[in-house]
C-alpha cells in the first residue's frame, strides 16, 4: 500500500486524541456504562425542571426557552458531537490502517465498534438532559425577584468586602491593573465561558477514553444548574456593576460591558411585565457559577486523568475568570468563593449519582502491567 510521509508525520499527532493504552477501537466494542451512570444525568434533568415548574407556578409566570435554550442551543451542541464522532471515526480508522484515507470498510468497522447504537443513546441522552436542566435553571434564575421581590442583598455583601480589604475589590483590580487593553483581555475572558461549556461538554462526549469519565462530568456540570439557582433564591443580589455603577464608568466599551446593559433592558422589562411573550431576566450575582463551572472542569480534568498542558490552561482560564468577574463588576468575591464551593458540590454529588472512581492513568497502566505479569507467571508455571 501507498504511503506517503505526510501520514507517518500526521499519525503521531492523530495518537494524541486517545492516551493511555490501546485504543477502544482497537481492542473491540467499548465498555457500556452502568446503568446508574447513564441514568444520573437524566436525573438532574427531572429533578431540576420539576422545581422549574414550581417555582413559575408560585411565580405566576409560564415555563419558558429564553435565547432558544431547549432549541438553538442544543441543535448546535447535537451538530458539532456529529462532527466529532465523524471525526474520532476517520482517527480511529486511520490509526488502525496506518493511512490518512482509510478505506470505507475500515470506517465501517470503527463506526460500528465505537458508536454502536448504546452508546449514542447514552450520549444522546446526556446532552439532552444537560440543556433540560439549564432549561430549568434559566427559569430558576429568571423568577428569582419574584419570589423574593425587593430583597437584595448587594449592600450587605460590599460592606463585608469593603471592611475585609478596606476598599471595593473592583477599585483596587482598576487601581493596580489599569483600565484599558486590559478591560477588553479580561472581558474576552470572561465571555469565553459562553463557548467553553457547551464544546468542553460535546468534547467529553465524544473523545472520554471511558464514557463512564464523560457522563461524570456532564453530571457535574449539570448539578451546577440547580445549586447556583438555590444559591440565588438564597441571597438575591444584582452585583457590582448594577448596584454602584459609578465604580465602573471608567471602563472602556467591551463585549461584556455590552452584555451588562442587554441584561439590564431584559430585566427592567421582565419586572416590569412578567407575563409577556418572551419576558425573562438573567441577572444574578450569588454565587458565581461561571466560577463554579470552571472549577468543576478544572478538578475533572485532574480526576479523569487529562493532559498537564490541558489541567493548566483551566487552572489559568480560572485565574483569568475570577479577575474578570470583580474587575467587570460581575460578583463580589465571595461571589467567586461561593463559586468555588458550588463545584467541589457539584462534582462529589455527581461522583456519587454516577459511581464514577477516578483512576490515574499512571496507576491505570500499571494495573494493567501487573496483571499481564501475573497471566504470564501463571502461564509459566502451568507450563512446568
Amino acid at each position: 500500500m501507498f504511503r506517503s510521509r505526510s501520514v507517518g508525520k500526521l499519525l503521531p499527532v492523530l495518537r494524541t486524541c486517545e492516551r493511555g493504552p490501546a485504543s477502544v477501537a482497537d481492542r473491540g466494542a467499548p465498555e457500556r456504562p452502568p446503568w446508574r451512570t447513564a441514568l444520573a444525568g437524566p436525573l438532574v434533568a427531572v429533578v431540576t425542571l420539576v422545581a422549574a415548574l414550581l417555582a413559575t407556578r408560585a411565580a405566576g409566570v409560564p415555563l419558558r426557552d429564553p435565547d432558544g435554550v431547549a432549541g438553538r442551543r442544543l441543535l448546535w451542541v447535537v451538530l458539532l458531537v456529529v462532527m466529532l464522532v465523524a471525526l474520532d471515526v476517520v482517527v480511529r480508522a486511520a490509526r488502525r490502517t496506518g493511512r490518512l484515507r482509510a478505506s470505507r470498510d475500515a470506517l465501517a468497522s470503527v463506526r460500528r465498534e465505537r458508536w454502536n447504537w448504546h452508546r449514542g443513546v447514552v450520549v444522546g441522552s446526556a446532552l439532552v438532559s444537560f440543556y433540560v436542566s439549564y432549561l430549568a435553571y434559566r427559569n430558576l434564575k429568571s423568577v428569582v425577584p419574584l419570589l423574593r421581590p425587593g430583597d437584595l442583598f448587594d449592600s450587605q455583601l460590599a460592606d463585608f468586602e469593603r471592611g475585609l480589604f478596606g476598599a471595593d475589590p473592583a477599585t483596587l483590580l482598576h487601581s493596580l491593573l489599569g483600565v484599558g487593553v486590559q478591560t477588553h483581555v479580561l472581558s474576552v475572558a470572561y465571555l469565553l465561558y459562553l463557548s467553553f461549556v457547551p464544546i468542553s461538554l460535546a468534547l467529553a462526549m465524544v473523545f472520554s477514553r471511558d464514557l463512564r469519565g464523560g457522563l461524570f462530568y456532564a453530571t457535574a456540570l449539570s448539578m451546577n444548574w440547580p445549586l447556583g439557582a438555590a444559591s440565588y433564591l438564597l441571597v438575591p443580589a444584582v452585583g457590582p456593576v448594577y448596584a454602584t455603577p459609578g465604580n465602573f464608568a471608567e471602563l472602556p466599551a467591551s463585549g461584556a460591558s455590552s452584555l451588562q446593559g442587554v441584561l439590564l433592558d431584559k430585566r427592567l422589562d421582565f419586572l416590569h411585565d412578567p407575563v409577556a411573550e418572551g419576558a425573562a431576566q438573567s441577572i444574578a450575582a450569588f454565587a458565581s457559577v461561571h466560577v463554579s463551572m470552571i472549577f468543576t472542569a478544572a478538578v475533572a480534568a485532574h480526576m479523569l486523568g487529562l493532559g498537564r498542558r490541558l489541567r493548566i490552561g483551566l487552572w489559568i482560564l480560572l485565574a483569568l475568570t475570577i479577575v474578570a468577574t470583580i474587575y467587570l463588576g460581575w460578583h463580589y468575591v465571595v461571589d467567586d468563593v461561593a463559586g468555588v464551593l458550588i463545584g467541589l458540590a457539584a462534582l462529589a454529588l455527581a461522583r456519587v449519582l454516577t459511581g464514577f472512581e477516578p483512576r490515574p492513568p499512571k496507576r491505570a497502566h500499571e494495573g494493567q502491567a501487573g496483571a499481564m505479569a501475573t497471566r504470564e507467571q501463571s502461564a509459566v508455571r502451568a507450563g512446568a
